[in-house]
């Protein structure tokens, strides 16, 4: 037999672990990105007033709470979810409780996009080769970019990054671990300033990429041994800057990297209570 081992290859990006975006009011969140969504409050970590840690499998929502002004991805977080019949039931229930707030939502078809109460755009998928094996996920973050930096951008991810990544109209993939990816699309339209959320990744190569940024001035924070962050993604020809996130990147050796997460059946209830089935038994 023969293999296409190629197929198997990973890049040094290895996971999307999470996105943090801070918001006001942790009830309005709750109801978004637990009850409607799927996820899983985390039930040991930041369980108080200041944070909330939110589960997805094998990846969080990081959410802060911080008043007045929430933060706004530009763009759009892709989650799989098991059964999307299963998610417009619970959008719809939670409908009447967000009235006044952002939220909404539409049965696009193949896909499901919504809108947190704070303005933050969500498109859930049913499972698909596309994603892995995955039933449950954060499998990817799409950011709206300017016309014409989705080469530059793609550049950065290969040469710094050192994550082989490709371009095809207008958008620039970066693949990360299995499954998961970084996704920068061009638009026409004009971009709020950025307001400081960010993404956080693990690496495998963790001083290559951290010695190319350095030379350029690019890194911001040296949080401590496993950790450091940098916000601007620069064109490595030209040095030309191209677009600001942040990202947490951290080592493999860190404390968290493969810190087993709890996820719940959203499924179960009271009323239609079944025994041995409170945990989510699909693939994570």
């Amino acid at each position: 037999m023969s293999f296409d081992r190629t197929s198997e290859d990973v890049g040094n990006i290895v996971l999307l672990e999470h996105v943090n975006l801070t918001q006001p009011d942790q009830r309005a969140t709750t109801l978004f990105y637990v009850v409607a969504l799927g996820g899983t409050r985390d039930p040991y970590m930041m369980v108080g007033l200041d944070n909330m840690w939110i589960n997805f499998g094998r990846q969080q929502m990081h959410m802060p709470s911080r008043d007045p002004q929430p933060q706004r991805l530009r763009g759009t977080m892709g989650f799989v979810v098991p059964d999307l019949e299963a998610l417009k039931a619970r959008l719809a229930r939670v409908a009447p409780r967000l009235a006044g707030t952002k939220f909404a939502w539409r049965d696009a078809g193949a896909h499901v996009e919504a809108t947190c109460p704070w303005g933050n755009r969500v498109r859930c998928h049913a499972p698909a080769a596309q994603f892995g094996e995955t039933e449950l996920a954060l499998a990817y973050v799409e950011l709206d970019i300017p016309k014409g930096t989705a080469p530059g951008i793609a550049r950065f991810y290969t040469e710094i990054m050192d994550a082989p990544s490709s371009v095809s109209d207008g958008s620039a993939r970066v693949p990360v671990g299995r499954g998961q990816a970084l996704v920068f699309t061009e638009t026409a339209d004009e971009l709020p300033p950025y307001d400081g959320h960010h993404v956080q990744v693990y690496i495998a190569d963790f001083s290559g990429p951290y010695q190319k940024l350095m030379e350029r001035g690019l890194i911001t924070l040296e949080a401590d041994a496993h950790e450091w962050r940098f916000r601007n993604i620069v064109d490595p020809a030209s040095g030309e800057a191209l677009f600001e996130i942040e990202h947490e990147v951290r080592s493999l050796k860190h404390p968290l990297y493969g810190r087993p997460l709890v996820n719940r059946n959203p499924a179960q209830t009271n009323t239609r209570y079944q025994r041995g089935q409170d945990a989510f038994r699909g693939i994570i």
